[in-house]
Parts: C-alpha cells; sequence; structure tokens
C-alpha cells in the first residue's frame, strides 16, 4: 500500500475502531433501552405517575455520608423496620447484622456466626428478618430482640435457594411482598433474575422457588430489591448498570432513574450501590460500597396555577 493511501486510510480506521468501540459499550450497557425507555417515560400522564413509585420525582437530600466505625467492611443490602422505623444492612467479610437510624448513624453491630457471605436482608411479616448468603446459597430467617449481639445460623431455619453452579452470582435482592405473603429474590446475573418464594410460616419456607418474568429489564446484575405495598411494584437495584429500575407487579419496567452524577441531584453519583429500602413515607434509602449513606425524597407535585 502506497503511503498517501496508508495515510488516508489510518484516521477513517480509527474513527472506525472508536465507533465499535461505543457501540459494544453502548449495547453492554444498555444505552439504547435506556433511551428508548426514557422516551416512553415523556408519555406518561401525571394520573399514570400518580399511581407508581415514579422514581424520575426523586431527588437526594442525603449523599454519600460515611457509616462510621466499619472500618474496611462493604455493606450489602438494606431493609427497613416498620416496627422499630430503622434500618439494618449486612457486611460480608466479617458478618454482622448492622441497624442504622433513617439519617445513618450506627446503632447497634450483631455478629452473623457460622454464616458465609451475607449479601441481602429483608424485614418479613411477624417480626421476622430474612438474610440471604450467596456463598452458601441460603435463605435464613429470625427474631430479632432489642438485646440481641450475635445470631448462630445453625440456631435458625434455612431454606436452599439452589443454583449450586451460581458461585459469586447467586442471589442478592431479596424483598418482603406484603400483597401476597410471599419473599421476592432477584439473583445477581448469569442469569439475572427475579424469583418469588411462598413464605407464610415461622418455621421456613414452604412451596418451591418460582421465576418471575424479567425478559424486559435492562440492567447488566441486580444488587437489591424493595417493594412498594402502596403500588405493588418493586425497585430493582443494579450496581452495574448504575440504575435504579421500578417495575410492576409483571416486571414490567415503570419508571427508571441513573445514579451517575449530576442526575436526580446526585452531585457525585452513586458508585457501586449495594442495598435499597423505603420507608412508609415513600422515602428511598441506599448503601454503596465502600460504606456509604444516600437519602432520595419524593419532591412536591407541583400544583396547577390558580386564576
Amino acid at each position: 500500500m502506497s503511503g498517501w493511501l496508508s495515510r488516508l486510510l489510518r484516521p477513517r480506521l480509527a474513527l472506525l475502531l472508536v465507533l465499535i468501540a461505543v457501540m459494544l459499550v453502548a449495547n453492554y450497557r444498555h444505552w439504547d433501552d435506556r433511551l428508548s425507555f426514557w422516551f416512553k417515560e415523556q408519555q406518561v400522564s401525571t394520573a399514570e405517575q400518580q399511581q407508581s413509585v415514579w422514581l424520575p420525582g426523586y431527588r437526594a437530600v442525603l449523599q454519600g455520608k460515611p457509616l462510621q466505625g466499619l472500618g474496611d467492611e462493604e455493606v450489602s443490602g438494606l431493609t427497613y423496620s416498620h416496627e422499630s422505623d430503622t434500618l439494618f444492612t449486612v457486611t460480608g467479610k466479617d458478618p454482622q447484622l448492622i441497624e442504622l437510624t433513617l439519617d445513618g448513624q450506627v446503632m447497634r453491630r450483631i455478629d452473623l456466626h457460622g454464616f458465609a457471605n451475607p449479601e441481602g436482608v429483608e424485614m418479613l411479616s411477624g417480626g421476622r428478618l430474612a438474610i440471604v448468603d450467596e456463598r452458601k446459597r441460603t435463605l435464613t430467617t429470625f427474631k430479632l430482640h432489642a438485646l440481641t449481639r450475635s445470631l448462630e445460623f445453625a440456631d435458625y431455619p434455612s431454606f436452599d435457594l439452589g443454583f449450586a453452579g451460581a458461585g459469586n452470582k447467586g442471589f442478592e435482592g431479596i424483598a418482603w411482598d406484603s400483597r401476597n405473603e410471599r419473599v421476592l429474590l432477584g439473583k445477581e446475573r448469569g442469569p439475572l433474575g427475579l424469583f418469588s418464594l411462598p413464605f407464610p410460616g415461622e418455621d421456613g419456607a414452604t412451596g418451591a422457588l418460582q421465576p418471575l418474568s424479567s425478559g424486559h429489564l435492562f440492567l447488566r446484575d441486580i444488587s437489591s430489591l424493595t417493594y412498594d405495598a402502596r403500588t405493588g411494584h418493586s425497585l430493582v437495584l443494579s450496581d452495574e448498570s448504575g440504575l435504579l429500575l421500578e417495575v410492576d407487579a409483571q416486571g414490567e419496567p415503570v419508571s427508571f432513574i441513573s445514579l451517575s452524577g449530576g442526575m436526580n441531584g446526585l452531585r457525585g453519583g452513586i458508585k457501586q450501590a449495594e442495598g435499597v429500602t423505603m420507608d412508609g413515607q415513600g422515602n428511598i434509602y441506599i448503601v454503596s460500597e465502600p460504606n456509604l449513606f444516600y437519602v432520595l425524597r419524593k419532591e412536591p407535585a407541583s400544583q396547577p396555577d390558580s386564576d
């Protein structure tokens, strides 16, 4: 190839390689799906928005607050207790259950003996808590008391979640569907998926793990779940996609927000988001590694001008 032809083609080849790289990244992060759904969001009426959680209406009111005293521990999962009006999260390196105030103050640390890698925690009915251990592939339930300072895995009923070959791609998300008295579970990836588990009794789960529709989730992974009993919708948190997605009872997307900086009042964004929950007022709480705490609150709906 002559020198002039080589010089002519070189920048075009570089541009082609850049375009291919952009297309691969866009496909990996589902940017096309996000853009398509964003356009759909713009067509949703105010009445329809009021029937959902409607994530675009939320703004960060507390962000990046360090959870004090946890050292190099990495928090994962998050749940709200109506009974105590507090939050609970878990750590994996040195397994612990951590109780937090609604503004991110550490209140209590409970040692989890015999647990391997707790990744999710959820309040169930009847004052029970459930912990998902990704490495053991189990869901363990127990009642927590005010003076509890340690829990033994062997002392409480556990349910085998299966997927023995999942490794570090097992179940991380867990939510309590109070309308249908069942646990909702999110499998991280490989493959990503949503499941339900009937869970009415005191002694563990009854029934079988059932897959739920999740074919239209434009997410790379599932790191946490929470359920909103007011609407019957769930919030699905994705660390790798940097998204919080609202889905309806059929698993179809309803609304979403990006966790990137500059979006929804987030200054620096939420990196490696690992836990999400909602309180009774609809406020959203998120924890991320390494041990950072966020609160998002719904902005008041604008009122039409009066004459």
